[in-house]
């Protein structure tokens, strides 16, 4: 599942990875939304920008997801700083990428983040 409000960026991700064969749950631009794909589609790894659209932003979404669904994620986004990456902790990301980033480096992150669950990426 791709959650980043930027839907340009989002329609990219999402032509990228399906190209390197991943099945994507869908596209969410708001961390509720993000919650309503994953009760339904159940998907492996979100890959989860931090600033949304709405009220909630992504840690708020990783830490429901986590919580509700042992759904874990992959941060991509430009605000990783220090606070941010303590405040995510509990969602037990698989990983960060730093934005901008390219298709390759998110592939390698979701490859990295199905070995750590025991999946095949």
């Amino acid at each position: 599942m791709i959650v980043e409000d930027d839907y340009l960026i989002a329609l990219d991700v999402e032509a990228g990875l399906k190209e390197a064969g991943f099945v994507l749950a869908g596209i969410a631009i708001t961390a509720d939304a993000a919650i309503t794909i994953a009760r339904s589609a159940r998907p492996a790894i979100a890959l989860m920008d931090i600033r949304l659209l709405g009220k909630r932003d992504g840690i708020d979404a990783a830490l429901e997801l986590y919580r509700d669904y042992g759904i874990r994620c992959i941060f991509a986004t430009a605000h990783a700083d220090p606070d941010v990456k303590l405040r995510a902790e509990a969602a037990r990301p698989l990983g960060w990428v730093q934005k901008p980033y390219s298709t390759a480096m998110l592939i390698e992150a979701i490859r990295k983040g199905f070995q750590e669950l025991g999946e095949k990426g």
